[in-house]
Parts: C-alpha cells; sequence; structure tokens
C-alpha cells in the first residue's frame, strides 16, 4: 500500500501541472500559491481534497471540473488506485494585474 503523504504529493504535483494547462497563468503565476492534497487512502482508493489558489478571471465550473478530471486520472495512472472523490477548496483567487490595492472610487 501506498503512504497517504505519498499520494498527496502525486495529487499536488498533478494539480500543478492540470493548472499550467487550463489556465492563463501568465501575469498571475508568481503569486500563485502551489496546490495543497490532502488525501484518505484505505482498500485500494484513494480521496482527494486540494487546497489552491486561481488566477481571476477564471470559468470556475470548468477549471474545476478538469482539474477533478486530471487529477484524479493522474493519481489513478500511477498509483493504481481508484480514485473515489476529488474536492476542491479554492482559498484564494488571484487578479491578472496582481494584488496591488484598489480603491473604488
Amino acid at each position: 500500500m501506498i503512504p497517504d503523504k505519498v499520494v498527496a504529493r502525486i495529487a499536488a504535483r498533478a494539480a500543478k501541472e492540470a493548472l499550467a494547462t487550463h489556465t492563463d497563468t501568465s501575469a498571475a503565476h508568481a503569486k500563485l500559491a502551489g496546490p495543497r492534497a490532502s488525501v484518505t487512502v484505505g482498500s485500494g482508493t484513494a480521496r482527494l481534497g486540494l487546497t489552491l489558489d486561481l488566477p481571476y478571471p477564471v470559468d470556475l465550473a470548468g477549471v474545476s471540473r478538469q482539474l477533478q478530471h486530471d487529477v484524479s486520472e493522474r493519481v489513478a495512472h500511477l498509483t493504481g488506485m481508484r480514485v473515489t472523490e476529488v474536492t476542491l477548496a479554492i482559498e484564494h483567487l488571484i487578479p491578472a494585474d496582481g494584488l496591488e490595492d484598489r480603491r473604488v472610487q
């Protein structure tokens, strides 16, 4: 059996790769925190939880679905486990023009 910690690292890396593929991170990329993963492994299955930042604007629903699919497929391929669930917690939306202070006028 593969330890939870190893599966979590695989999931975080898969999420990072999927983000690079499915989002335009050019302007906000440096400000995005790397994805973090938590995993529960049991009897050949894995449940994944990802916490991540996304660039803004972005199609939240579309990118979320694609991330869930890509991470699930990649983890299953690399570990041989069946991924039963991938939950996402989007911690921050990072504006494409950075994090400078904004004022409403």
